[in-house]
């Protein structure tokens, strides 16, 4: 009952709410990158979904478009701006997807959205994540977050799918909210912690 009908009307109730309440918020924030980066605030891209259903994930912009001279961009750590690594650090990038929640391509609680390229590196175990809608927040989230190796990532992502409940939501929510008031385990930049997955998994990679 709660999987498959009370996850998703609190998720539009919720989504709808914060929204309207934050919509002050947002404007300022938008304003601010604009006024930093001098082009649309907000970033776009392409993720697998619920059935690995690719959707446009919408996010806040932390980085520039910076590339050098061949045209490549910069790596991630020359191209953060100070105000994109203070929205990173408390997780306000994140505030966007609350579209994509009330819309119904992502859930609060659920595996987050990777990158499209990592589909066909997962297990047939790991494609169980998709079997849901991704989230802002999940069980992996709060157990570590970039600073876990991929396979503890993936596979606490196949037991939140197999175990979801209202309680484990609300736990997984409670301390979402605790870590991002703490700044608790988030990398700035992801890229000096972990590779990608796909370069690992195909042993492209000497991180």
């Amino acid at each position: 009952m709660y999987k498959h009908f009370i996850k998703r009307l609190l998720d539009v109730l919720v989504s709808l709410i914060l929204i309207l309440i934050l919509l002050p918020v947002l404007f300022v924030i938008a304003v601010l990158i604009w006024m930093v980066l001098k082009e649309n605030p907000f970033f776009f891209q392409k993720r697998p979904g619920k059935n690995e259903i690719p959707f446009k994930l919408i996010k806040f912009k932390t980085m520039k478009t910076s590339s050098n001279s061949a045209g490549n961009l910069l790596p991630d750590e020359q191209r953060i701006t100070k105000l994109g690594a203070v929205m990173r650090k408390y997780s306000l990038d994140e505030f966007p997807e609350l579209l994509n929640v009330l819309v119904g391509e992502m859930s609060f609680v659920g595996p987050r959205p990777l990158l499209m390229q990592y589909l066909p590196y997962y297990s047939i175990l790991e494609r169980e994540r998709h079997l849901v809608c991704p989230g802002i927040t999940g069980l992996a989230q709060v157990s570590g977050r970039n600073f876990l190796d991929w396979d503890k990532r993936l596979s606490m992502d196949v037991e939140y799918v197999k175990n979801i409940s209202f309680i484990m939501d609300a736990k997984i929510i409670g301390k979402t909210m605790l870590y991002v008031l703490m700044a608790k385990d988030v990398a700035v930049n992801p890229d000096e912690h972990e590779a990608y997955l796909d370069e690992i998994r195909s042993g492209k990679t000497n991180r």
